[in-house]
């Protein structure tokens, strides 16, 4: 039996913040992390396209709490204990710099997720930090005064324990065991499976500033819009899927989307077409892409709206007028089924936030248990915000157990 004072479940992005900053809080504890899988920090990797969006330069907590569909609320205490300003701090003060790109999105200025390994790697080290991986948690008991730890290694007890497993079922079951209730997990960040001859032939479209609606619902979202070759995806859509996660997931991702592409009302956008009609008349339709509409996305909507490569302006009818307005402002699209976004997996669903203190990250029915990251049940659109909630947690966690 091997015999730590605080012991980390899970090698990820919260789970070396936690474990390198208890370790340099109180440097007389001995510290673990244990891995199930043969490397550690695999979604710090790929995260961003190897590049690993660090955080997101949005500097207001109650600014920044409003990117979570779950945990806004339960975030804006901690977000006030530790939150950007300190995570470039953090980084910066272990030569890591950080650069802030035209979307908010912040990056190492190496523009390599590997700086973010290897910072990790060398301060856990530094600080004595024992990393061990190929270590499978099998049970999680509370004797006492101490945690058993069950693993497909041997057997380890240690007086505090932080699970930072992400969105690992198995690790959620020992959680139910101690008492917890879990949220089921649905997906969260997801790209919307499109078929329609208005988007077809056309992937790589960039639309800046739509807005999308889910009919018959509340739900919706505004920004980017990019056209796939399986559909929708960018900003607009991944907002719409993170906040829609639970009700989209009841549709069985069968469902309808209203698109308002040039931001625009209808009947504003009427009144723009009667104009052009009469200025560019001799000009076809076709041809004159308008609203900074992307030219091919012009041309198949201006197919959409009973009209030929040939027809012109000045020949366009009240019906064509409506129709096209219609498709430029309330186009609706069937969505059927989902894509995963990149490699960046993320589920709503975790621990319920309810049996967790805020102010610590310990859970309120044992003691000496902690969370950090999406364990709980907390997601945040892209652009950084899931790894900000998981230095965030991490960093108010460890003071707790360093002390």
């Amino acid at each position: 039996m091997t015999e730590k004072d605080v012991l980390i479940i899970g090698g990820g992005a919260a789970g070396f913040f936690a474990a390198i900053n208890i370790a340099e809080q109180n440097p007389k504890l001995k510290v673990a992390i244990l891995e199930r899988g043969k490397e550690v920090l695999t979604k710090v990797k790929v995260s961003g396209g190897g590049r690993c969006n660090v955080t997101h330069a949005e500097f207001i907590p109650q600014e920044l709490v409003l990117n979570y569909p779950r945990g806004e609320k339960e975030l804006l205490g901690p977000f006030h204990q530790f939150m950007t300003g300190d995570t470039i701090d953090w980084f910066e003060k272990r030569g890591v710099a950080l650069k802030i790109e035209d979307d908010g999105r912040m990056f190492p200025t190496t523009d390599s997720s590997q700086t973010i390994i290897d910072c990790f790697l060398n301060e856990a080290k530094k600080h004595k930090v024992a990393v061990l991986m190929n270590h499978a948690v099998k049970s999680i008991q509370k004797e006492s005064e101490a945690f058993v730890v069950d693993t497909n290694q041997g057997v380890f007890t240690s007086k505090k324990v932080l699970i930072a497993t992400g969105n690992n079922p198995k690790i959620w079951k020992l959680l139910e065991d101690l008492g917890h209730t879990i949220s089921s997990p649905v997906p969260s960040l997801f790209t919307f499976n499109i078929k329609d001859e208005r988007i077809q032939d056309i992937p790589g479209v960039v639309v800046n500033n739509v807005l999308v609606k889910v009919a018959d619902s509340a739900l919706e979202s505004s920004g980017p819009l990019l056209i796939t070759h399986w559909g929708m995806s960018a900003p607009a859509i991944l907002k719409l899927s993170a906040f829609g996660a639970l009700e989209l997931a009841k549709r069985d991702y069968k469902f309808k989307i209203v698109i308002n592409f040039i931001n625009t009302s209808f009947e504003d956008c009427l009144d723009i077409l009667k104009e052009l009609k009469l200025e560019l008349a001799k000009k076809t339709v076709y041809k004159s892409a308008q609203f900074d509409v992307p030219k091919r996305l012009w041309q198949k909507l201006v197919l959409a709206s009973k009209m030929d490569h040939e027809t012109r302006w000045a020949d366009l009818n009240k019906d064509q007028l409506e129709t096209l307005a219609s498709q430029l402002t309330q186009a609706i699209f069937n969505v059927d089924g989902k894509s995963t976004f990149k490699e960046e997996f993320v589920t709503a669903g975790g621990v319920e936030l309810k049996e967790v203190n805020f102010k610590t990250f310990e859970s309120k029915l044992v003691p000496q248990l902690y969370f950090a990251g999406e364990v709980l049940n907390i997601d945040a659109v892209t652009g950084g915000f899931n790894f900000q909630n998981a230095w965030t947690s991490a960093y108010l966690a460890a003071q707790s157990m360093s002390r």
